[in-house]
């Protein structure tokens, strides 16, 4: 649906043209009227999803108040969005899929708004400087969009039994909050959510408030650390809540629907275990609690990275947990720039596995690698299809070669540099880059100055960006 507010005022024209132009120029003046200012991108060019994201600003922080009822599946929110703009602006887009927008202001003014498909372009009373600050408000309501991606699965709002889960990878999270929706553009976040009494409501960083009254509870959660829109998540529903700590004092916090409780409890337990381990392999865990979200199985099709406590749909194994908690470091903390970098999260969280597998008894990374190299077609038909570089399109960023050909990389890197300077990577690259983004150039020249004398040229050419399978293994 396409729904616009008017643009600018409706002028009587004078006979006298002169006075005419004195007049408009005077209102625009008067109202900032765009006369430095310029509309920023309605999209970010990301090589595979050029629409996503916006130009023109960064968002420092989300401050989100929503209302849901599972009953009529009907979301009301007021989301508060702080950005800096980048350029001088006369306006500004926001990605939101579906929902109605009531009201926009912008600095307490209200602004001028109209929807294209996902785009939300803002006109503000005044133009906004670069370099200045400034706070828009979107008030909006409706029944939330589950989105197919590219390549068949849901994501965005996905009503479950008792509630609903939201999943953000890629574009999802346009569907229940307007944003920047692109992981370049990464903020903290504050996020209030009003239930029917009787339901749970999940979400990432920290619960800071919970109270009931009059048959609603209303929690929320606050999200210090930096975190790619895609990372946010919100889950509504009945789930057993359990607030531990790991022996050195982060907060752990878990939500499991009922019906898995049981089937999670020993791979649950691990999460110290595992979190030891991780920061032992990868250095200090970046954010300021850690847990999980276990829904029904069929709730979702997949597990997400969702930050400080992955989703999983059903019970994970153990691997699946290790994968999860190892995005926290790989994707979380250092996030893609643009989503053709995507094996850097993938890559890293498959060869946690291997790694995982390698310390505790398991098969060795080595020997993962060559049962890959050998028969990997076996088990993953697209193994060699395209380059974990260079994806062959939207449709194809979950396909094994993202994956367990990402995690190939990886090993040669590992077999070129040595253990000891591969671990050192293994700390390095996400202290590096810690609470920030990070492209596969910026990978590469990082691996390349660690060891100037050596040539990786080969495994660029040949495992990161050439076609086919490799000659050599």
């Amino acid at each position: 649906m396409s729904r616009s507010a008017p643009l600018v005022p409706t002028a009587l024209f004078s006979t006298a043209l002169f006075s005419t132009a004195l007049l408009l120029a005077s209102a625009l003046t008067a109202c900032g009227g765009g006369v430095h200012g310029t509309p920023g991108g309605s999209g970010l060019r990301d090589p595979y999803f050029p629409k996503a994201g916006n130009g023109g600003y960064d968002v420092t922080h989300y401050d989100l108040d929503l209302a849901y009822d599972p009953d009529t599946e009907r979301l009301s929110g007021t989301a508060t969005l702080t950005a800096r703009a980048t350029q001088d602006l006369s306006a500004f887009d926001l990605d939101l899929e579906g929902l109605d927008v009531k009201k926009v202001t912008v600095g307490g003014d209200r602004a001028r708004w109209n929807r294209t498909g996902q785009e939300l372009t803002v006109r503000p009373h005044d133009d906004l400087d670069e370099g200045s600050a400034f706070r828009v408000t979107v008030a909006y309501s409706g029944t939330p969009k589950t989105i197919t991606d590219p390549d068949g699965s849901e994501e965005g709002w996905l009503p479950t039994e008792d509630g609903a889960v939201a999943l953000g990878e890629p574009t999802g999270s346009m569907a229940w909050f307007p944003g920047n929706h692109h992981p370049s553009d990464k903020a903290s976040y504050d996020l209030t959510i009003t239930v029917p009494e009787g339901l749970q409501a999940v979400s990432n960083g920290e619960l800071t408030a919970s109270r009931t009254s009059g048959g609603r509870t209303t929690t929320t959660w606050h999200t210090a650390e930096p975190m790619a829109s895609y990372l946010a998540t919100l889950a509504i529903g009945d789930y057993d809540i359990q607030r531990t700590t790991t022996p050195d004092g982060l907060p752990v916090y878990t939500a499991v629907d009922p019906a898995e409780a049981e089937a999670s409890r020993k791979v649950l337990a691990q999460i110290p275990a595992v979190m030891a381990w991780s920061e032992d392999t990868f250095g200090p865990y970046p954010f300021s609690s850690t847990g999980a979200i276990v829904d029904r199985e069929g709730d979702a099709e997949y597990a997400l990275e969702t930050q400080n406590r992955p989703f999983f749909p059903g019970a994970p194994d153990t691997g699946t947990l290790v994968h999860e908690l190892a995005h926290q470091w790989y994707g979380d903390s250092v996030t893609p720039r643009t989503w053709r970098d995507m094996w850097l999260n993938e890559g890293f969280a498959t060869y946690a596995e291997w790694l995982w597998a390698e310390d505790h008894g398991g098969d060795s990374a080595q020997k993962t690698f060559d049962q890959l190299y050998t028969h990997g077609e076996d088990d993953y038909a697209d193994l060699w299809d395209f380059p974990p570089g260079k994806p062959s399109g939207a449709a194809h960023l979950s396909d094994s070669p993202v994956y367990q050909r990402g995690a190939m990389v990886l090993h040669k890197i590992r077999q070129l540099l040595g253990d000891t300077a591969f671990r050192a990577l293994l700390r390095d690259w996400p202290t590096t880059h810690r609470l920030g983004s990070a492209d596969t150039d910026d990978f590469t020249t990082y691996v390349e100055d660690l060891a100037p004398d050596e040539d990786f040229d080969p495994i660029w050419e040949e495992w990161l960006y050439g076609d086919g399978k490799p000659e050599r293994a």
